[in-house]
Formats: C-alpha cells, structure tokens, sequence
C-alpha cells in the first residue's frame, strides 16, 4: 500500500482510533531511536572496554553465588 493510500484510510477512522494509530507510531520512533543512540553509545565505548580492565574489573564475579546478608 502506498503512502497516500494509507493516509486515505486513515482520514476514514473515527478520531480516537486515529489519535491511537498516532500515539503507538510515536512510540515505535521513540523506542527506535532510543536504541538507536544506546547501540551509538556501546559502540563509542567498546574499545575503552576493551582496553581498560578497570572498567570490567566486576564482570570477574558476575557468575559467583550473591548471597544477602541479614
């Protein structure tokens, strides 16, 4: 279905079922982009990470037993 055939069926939806078809393509951007710029930051850091064992000096112990005191 092209872009303008789409918009037609859209102005045909009564308004709250529009503002719903809105509101959820909004949110599928946000979420998107938001991925977008984390995967940005991972790839910024990885070779910081990579090269500085201070910064993953507790991925050691990630696997060890946690077990809470009380």
């Amino acid at each position: 279905m092209k872009a303008d055939e789409l918009l037609k069926e859209i102005e045909k939806l009564p308004l709250h079922k529009r503002m719903y078809l809105v509101e959820k393509t909004l949110h599928t951007i946000r979420k998107k982009e938001d991925l977008d710029q984390m995967n940005l930051a991972a790839e910024a850091l990885y070779s910081d990470y990579k090269k500085d064992k201070d910064l993953t000096a507790f991925t050691d112990i990630d696997f060890e037993d946690f077990y809470e005191t009380r």
